[in-house]
């Protein structure tokens, strides 16, 4: 799959699940009934245990899907991740020299960022899409917002704060994608192995998703 190809799913998804969890097996879990559920992306954060692992399962269990590194903090760690399968490389801050590997790889790269500043080096960089976080805090939708006005060109992920409540406000106010880590994948679903509730919520951010990309194309936002 190509960088274009990784990058264009993302965006047509516009979800980005975020697996961070405690145990490898719920990583798995969790990626596995989120593909089924539709979403076929999904960030391995290197905070779990065993993470490039969980990527290189994934990868070869599940080769449609966009398998990516979240959390990467140094070009080692890049480099093994890109080994075992992942399609793209994110963190929740901005690694500068992560981006510049990513770039000279051809490999998609989400670098993270909060202010306007960081968010502009981040793009100028080759950041293909530019991570939000955390989003709630400092405003959410209305940051989000103000951050697209005079950067209408670089395409956002708002994560941190985006729930069932707030989603469809993070796409109308200009993020391309949302990124949900537990809401999505709650703790207590994957521990008991509850594929009803995972897939139930994958399909109402879906929809919530939809429907607010339908808002804005109505010139409704």
């Amino acid at each position: 799959m190509t960088k274009a190809e990784v990058c264009a799913r993302i965006a047509e998804i516009g979800i980005l699940p975020a697996a961070r969890v405690t145990a490898a097996s719920d990583a798995r879990f969790a990626a596995e009934i989120v593909y089924q559920s539709g979403i076929t992306v999904i960030e391995i954060t290197m905070t779990v245990p065993g993470a490039i692992d969980v990527i290189s399962h994934l990868a070869t269990k599940l080769p449609d899907m966009v398998v990516g590194a979240g959390t990467v903090l140094d070009t080692d760690t890049a480099q093994r991740c890109l080994d075992a399968g992942a399609k793209f490389l994110t963190s929740t801050g901005l690694v500068m020299d992560v981006v510049e590997f990513a770039v000279k790889k051809g490999v998609a790269v989400l670098p993270g960022a909060l202010t306007p500043t960081e968010v502009i080096a981040a793009w100028k960089a080759g950041g293909d899409f530019v991570k939000i976080f955390p989003c709630a805090p400092v405003g959410g939708p209305s940051y989000i917002r103000a951050l697209k006005v005079p950067l209408p060109q670089v395409k956002l992920i708002a994560t941190g704060g985006v729930n069932q409540q707030t989603a469809s406000s993070f796409i109308l106010s200009g993020a391309s994608v949302i990124g949900i880590g537990g809401e999505l994948m709650p703790p207590d679903a994957l521990r008991n192995r509850n594929e009803g509730w995972v897939t139930e919520l994958s399909r109402r951010y879906l929809g919530l998703v939809r429907e607010a990309r339908a808002q804005l194309a109505a010139g409704r936002p």
